[in-house]
């Protein structure tokens, strides 16, 4: 045996040994727990959604959104899902907020992306921030600020925040007051904030989920509540789950779109079509609660009467993509939650007649019986007027006969039960 080889074969052996050590200390460490404490649903901003030409790029946006669940790590996922483009990030940081409704922030920390300042999403994509240890309570507000050197093609976003956010030129990601900049009722480029933290898993236990989505159209979205106010029936919801030891370390992500439909495009990508990215690729998702439909209804007869074979159809066909959506997430270990098509009666813009009125009634009665759902939220008998059941209660209603006032959106988020989320997985 030759000295090389003398040597060699040990030094094959302890690398071997390193490398099986390490493996095996790589399987025994412990995954991070993440769940979603904020989130939304992205589409593509349009029209007045969008930020005009002189804002759109080059430009520092400062976004404030609520936390549902807190912990002692955080870390944010940026979206370009509908960019055709890469989509540069200059620098990314997150605060803070000290006055909600302002742009001001105190203190805050760097954000990095694989170790690096900056990060290009490429088109179509989603990246996530690498993690920041960072103690945020339940219910805590935070403040997230991008520079975004060129302007996105085209640029994804929330429309529907019912928060302000504030662009101004140049890159000011740290800025304390950031002086000078423009309010704007949308959010872009931010998809989701996750937290982790022992807390969590101690809670939750290694197996359990913690996050649960709301998906839905506007009345999920919170049409209707102010900026800053924090009162759609998610939001509602959120403040229990927190109150309640059992349920204190869940996060609600608001999966919503305003004029969302199930099997059409409206407003943004049909609901078939977005299951997969709002709630099954999500961190933690355990529970899914499902209200949407009222949209299909609607649309069926607002520019003309349909006939009965038409109405006979969308019913048949709602009802259809119900089941895939439950089966979807059945497939992924997802309790499937439904709530009733709440009534509509004398809304101006959908003008539901008799013909609808059964429609609703036929869509709500396979809601509750079919045993699709794991479970049912009935939203219609809570917030139906019981002398005309195919209308909103008065003190319920905004005053367009659609949508809930903040009184209804109360209701509707302390209706739902909280055992839901406290039974065991299926």
């Amino acid at each position: 045996m030759t000295v090389g080889s003398s040597v060699a074969r040990p030094t094959a052996w302890l690398l071997a040994a390193l490398l099986a050590t390490g493996a095996d200390a790589q399987r025994a460490a412990p995954a991070q727990r993440w769940t979603g404490s904020w989130g939304s649903a992205q589409m593509i901003a349009t029209g007045d959604n969008a930020l005009p030409a002189d804002r759109a790029g080059a430009i520092t946006l400062r976004q404030v959104v609520r936390l549902s669940a807190g912990g002692t790590q955080v870390r944010v996922r940026l979206s370009n899902a509908f960019g055709t483009q890469p989509l540069r990030i200059g620098a990314a940081h997150i605060a803070r907020p000290t006055a909600l409704g302002t742009a001001r922030i105190a203190g805050g920390t760097t954000l990095r992306f694989a170790g690096q300042v900056t990060a290009v999403i490429p088109a179509g994509g989603e990246i996530y921030s690498d993690p920041i240890a960072l103690a945020l309570a339940p219910g805590a507000d935070l403040a997230v600020s991008l520079y975004l050197p060129d302007p996105a093609t085209p640029q994804t976003g929330h429309p529907g925040a019912r928060a302000t956010s504030f662009t101004v030129a140049g890159n000011h990601v740290a800025d304390p007051l950031l002086a000078g900049a423009t309010a704007t009722p949308h959010w872009y480029a931010l998809a989701d904030v996750e937290v982790a933290g022992p807390r969590i898993a101690q809670v939750t236990g290694a197996a359990r989920p913690t996050t649960i989505v709301t998906i839905g159209d506007s009345i999920t979205d919170g049409y209707g509540v102010a900026p800053e106010r924090n009162t759609r029936w998610p939001d509602i919801l959120a403040e229990r789950l927190r109150a309640a030891p059992a349920t204190r370390t869940l996060g609600v992500v608001n999966a919503g779109i305003g004029g969302n439909r199930i099997l059409l495009d409206g407003l943004g990508p049909n609901l078939v079509a977005r299951f997969d990215r709002d709630v099954i690729a999500r961190s933690g998702v355990g529970w899914a609660i499902l209200l949407e439909g009222v949209n299909d209804l609607g649309v069926l007869t607002r520019d003309a009467p349909a006939s009965p074979e038409d109405h006979a159809a969308l019913v048949a066909q709602l009802t259809a993509g119900f089941r895939q959506l439950a089966d979807r997430a059945h497939a992924h270990g997802i309790r499937i939650i439904g709530g009733t098509v709440m009534p509509f009666g004398g809304n101006d813009y959908y003008h539901p007649d008799a013909a609808l009125e059964a429609d609703r009634q036929g869509v709500n009665a396979f809601i509750r019986s079919s045993g699709v759902f794991d479970a049912v939220i009935d939203f219609d008998r809570v917030m139906r007027d019981p002398r005309r059941p195919d209308r909103l209660a008065p003190a319920f209603d905004s005053g367009d006969h659609l949508h809930p006032s903040e009184a209804g959106y109360r209701a509707m988020g302390t209706a739902v039960p909280l055992a839901l989320f406290t039974t065991p997985q299926r």
